[in-house]
């Protein structure tokens, strides 16, 4: 078994040996999935997975893919921190603003000036929801953009059952078919066989 990661193609026993292996191994794996999904990977999918394993390249690929993803999630996520902090600045701004302006203020200005600072106070607020939302969008748009990218390169990889889709049921597949690729890589990592 040492001689699998890299199986020359001229070596027709040994690619057999690692696609049986493979086979084997996922068909383990998927008892772990819902029944749902077990149901909807026949042995012939799962046949083909275990061939677009048996270079290790698939691996190479998806771990590619985690990492940029893990980049992408942390980067999104220190934006929207930054945002954060910068509309808690703002806020904490106009609240030293006002107390100022209410200490100075003459008794007979008082309740417009209170009114003036309600006003701002809820302009702001309606500026930081409507910032926060498009920052939302801008993540989620980024999301499944990585997505898309994840999908058109494992299609491109000749990964079954990865295509550019939306349908949340194929997501879904696509997750586990991800999650059975990251599992084998893993015990093969731990076994030493890869």
């Amino acid at each position: 078994m040492d001689g699998y990661p890299g199986v020359s193609g001229g070596d027709s026993t040994k690619q057999q040996e690692r696609h049986y292996y493979l086979l084997s191994e996922l068909q383990t794996l998927v008892k772990d999935l819902p029944s749902s999904f077990q149901q909807r990977l026949s042995y012939n999918t799962l046949s083909d997975l275990a061939l677009a394993l048996i270079d290790g390249t698939v691996y190479d690929i998806v771990q590619g893919l985690l990492d940029i993803q893990h980049l992408t999630e942390k980067n999104l996520y220190n934006q929207r921190q930054k945002l954060h902090c910068e509309h808690q600045g703002l806020k904490q701004d106009l609240t030293r603003k006002h107390k100022d302006a209410l200490q100075s203020c003459k008794s007979h200005n008082l309740a417009l000036l209170k009114s003036n600072q309600q006003a701002e106070l809820e302009a702001l607020e309606i500026r930081v929801k409507d910032e926060q939302r498009m920052m939302d969008k801008k993540i989620v748009a980024e999301m499944d953009q990585k997505v898309i990218d994840q999908q058109n390169t494992l299609e491109k990889a000749g990964v079954p059952g990865f295509y550019i889709t939306t349908n949340p049921q194929e997501l879904t597949m696509q997750m586990n078919l991800l999650e059975l690729i990251l599992k084998l890589q893993q015990k093969e990592t731990q076994s030493g066989v890869f």
